[in-house]
């Protein structure tokens, strides 16, 4: 998906210039990203978000904020008396998707003998390819050389 923000983060990062040591920067804390997972199974509020991560409420509040700073997350008000907002991801916090799918399917392969969790999709258990594929030829993207970008 294409980001709909009109501008973008940017984060400097020292050594090699890489989107994904950038986009570490911004959602590579625990945190973040289990954030993120919540948001993509429809957990909205705040309360909820702190029980089904285990996150410190400071901790949570700050990484909300810096995820809602960055254009990953967006606050909605459901209530004005008392005061409340629900959480929602932005196109860019839903472009996170595959990789909270790559980590959880990374997890169950290789640190569970039996995964704590099964995906469904419809009515059945969903096997999920995480394998990246090359969108010009179509093969898996096994090796990948960095060119810097002119």
């Amino acid at each position: 998906m294409a980001q709909t923000e009109t501008t973008k983060p940017n984060p400097t990062v020292p050594g090699r210039p890489c989107p994904a040591a950038g986009a570490l920067r911004l959602v590579g804390e625990k945190w973040s990203l289990l954030i993120v997972r919540e948001l993509l199974l429809g957990v909205r509020r705040f309360d909820a978000i702190a029980r089904n991560t285990g996150a410190p409420r400071d901790r949570l509040a700050a990484r909300l904020r810096a995820l809602e700073e960055a254009g990953v997350v967006e606050r909605r008000a459901y209530s004005e008396r008392p005061p409340r907002h629900e959480y929602h991801l932005t196109d860019a916090g839903r472009d996170l998707a595959p990789v909270v799918t790559a980590l959880a399917h990374w997890g169950s392969t290789w640190l569970y003998d039996e995964p704590p969790v099964v995906f469904h999709h419809r009515d059945h258990v969903a096997a999920l390819d995480t394998t990246p594929t090359c969108t010009a030829c179509g093969s898996p993207a096994d090796h990948l050389t960095p060119h810097p970008h002119s």
